[in-house]
């Protein structure tokens, strides 16, 4: 079953105002859009100018941008791809920030029907150069600033996207130019549907592609209005990377919904509150450290801006540390939807105010369309309160990596690489990493549970606990701990506060504290770097 058949979706779309009636002139060219493109990303630009046509689409720092524009741009950035090569089938790689031209290259390769391969910002040269070359990437799209990095790469031409207004051309020409350069109407139409490949966060080692067609990149919208209430026609922030699935995901919806969509290159965490009354924004599309370096923020820093307009903070990309959903939403009001998922499974569950309310720490229910099991390691479905693998079925599901393989499957289902359980109430809650689970003397110790106990203390503003070799016991705890600022913690009181509150093979034997956790571009902590 598609995930747009279900009664409940159908529920969700109306709720949302994307079935609200429109002018017929624009249903009909929206309609030929549709005819033309397929279900694809191609569609949504073009039925965003038949339907939006002056609405302005997207903000960033060189000013707003319609709907109309941005599907003419797409055109003539299509046409010029083209003209350097790109052929449908084309793998096209783009490393760039949050901005007008992450859109049009997305836009133009969906036309073209090249395969778009999102790369992380924040990847180290020698990830980036292995990707590029297990991909076979044949043309790149970056940013100015990453044009060292990427001229020894042996991947086709390279067209720069955002420039700080400089005359370079030995590197190649930028989007600005193939825009003017090229015809602004609609290029043939490709024989081959293009893919979007998202690439995994690498923390525990290479970073791999997980590739889906381009029409699968609208099933994740779907699924996340069931649960998260966006409406049509909104401001939607996005600080959150949209090379990652979970910034990539709200655009596309954003898209869909023809709401106004704010870029944020940098994130800063009061540029961002700023940005928030500047636009009157509804929407604050984030991952959980971004909240964090807000509520770090002096009182008197917050206090300066009006955020009353902020409606939804739907969060993804890695765990919420403990106590922090309790501490925005009593600053910020009752506004967090955390979601759970993955690259390869796409959207898991989502928790709602209410599930954080009645249970911090829940990763919430399934989604129109998503069904979760835990398994055990004979592949037993178990019963709720049990804790065992985590294992979900959709029509969001990867169709695997690009360099062969995928996730282990259990009748339909895939597996996260989770271990957790659910609650009487149907809630999930996930416990840790199945690779991440420390035998301690014989017993199991998931980090997670330890860390937010840690975390949900007013002194402390994040922790990490990870195992390290012991003689005795085999593995023992290790904590890193971040202070709150002036704050006089030590680590007797580290240790005490677990004993008191945990088993005592889950007190970790060693803390250390750090000014800050090593977290990758997606705010997940990168452990093998303590």
């Amino acid at each position: 079953m598609k995930i747009v058949d279900t009664p409940r979706a159908l529920r969700a779309l109306a709720r949302s105002g994307l079935l609200a009636p429109t002018r017929p002139d624009r249903l009909l060219r929206a309609g030929f859009a549709l005819r033309y493109w397929g279900m694809s990303l191609a569609a949504g630009f073009a039925a965003g100018a038949a339907r939006f046509g002056d609405r302005i689409g997207i903000i960033d720092e060189r000013g707003p941008l319609t709907y109309g524009e941005l599907d003419r741009r797409g055109n003539a950035l299509a046409h010029g791809l083209r003209a350097l090569g790109v052929e449908p089938g084309t793998v096209v790689g783009i490393l760039c920030r949050n901005h007008r031209y992450f859109v049009d290259i997305t836009g133009a390769c969906s036309k073209v029907g090249a395969h778009a391969l999102y790369l992380n910002t924040a990847f180290s040269v020698p990830q980036l150069r292995e990707v590029v070359a297990r991909e076979q990437v044949g043309a790149l799209v970056v940013d100015e600033e990453f044009t060292p990095i990427v001229e020894g790469f042996d991947a086709g031409p390279i067209v720069l996207a955002w420039t700080e207004g400089s005359e370079r051309t030995s590197t190649g020409p930028t989007i600005d130019q193939l825009v003017a350069q090229h015809d602004p109407t609609p290029p043939p139409r490709p024989t081959v549907i293009g893919r979007t490949i998202v690439l995994t966060s690498g923390t525990t080692g290479t970073p791999k592609g997980a590739s889906r067609e381009h029409t699968a990149a609208i099933g994740p919208a779907f699924a996340m209005l069931d649960r998260i209430p966006y409406e049509a026609g909104e401001t939607m922030l996005i600080a959150a990377p949209m090379f990652h699935s979970w910034g990539f995901g709200n655009f596309t919806i954003g898209l869909a919904l023809g709401d106004t969509m704010v870029c944020e290159r940098r994130f800063d965490p009061e540029a961002t509150l700023a940005a928030i009354e500047q636009h009157r924004a509804n929407v604050l599309v984030a991952v959980p450290v971004m909240l964090q370096r807000i509520l770090e923020l002096p009182p008197e820093v917050c206090a300066r801006y009006d955020t009353s307009s902020l409606r939804l903070v739907p969060l993804s990309g890695s765990a919420i540390p403990g106590g922090l959903a309790p501490r925005w939403m009593k600053q910020f009001g009752p506004n967090i939807y955390n979601l759970y998922g993955s690259t390869e499974v796409g959207y898991a569950t989502v928790a709602t105010p209410e599930d954080l309310e009645a249970a911090p720490g829940t990763a919430g229910k399934p989604p129109a369309g998503t069904t979760v099991k835990i398994f055990d390691e004979r592949g037993n479905e178990l019963p709720t309160g049990e804790t065992g693998r985590i294992f979900v079925h959709s029509d969001l599901l990867f169709d695997g990596y690009t360099g062969g393989g995928s996730k282990p499957m259990l009748d339909g289902f895939m597996s996260t690489g989770d271990t957790g359980h659910f609650d009487a109430n149907g809630r999930l809650f996930v416990e840790g990493r199945e690779d991440e689970m420390i035998v301690s003397g014989g017993e199991n110790v998931f980090p997670r549970e330890v860390e937010d106990l840690l975390s949900s203390r007013d002194d402390v503003v994040e922790a990490a606990v990870v195992g390290v070799p012991d003689e005795e016991f085999g593995q023992r705890l290790k904590a890193y701990v971040v202070r709150a600022p002036g704050q006089p913690l030590d680590a007797d009181t580290v240790r005490n506060y677990v004993k008191a509150n945990l088993a005592g093979f889950k007190v970790p034997r060693d803390v250390e504290f750090v000014d800050e956790l090593p977290r990758n571009a997606t705010g997940k902590v990168v452990k093998r770097a303590l």
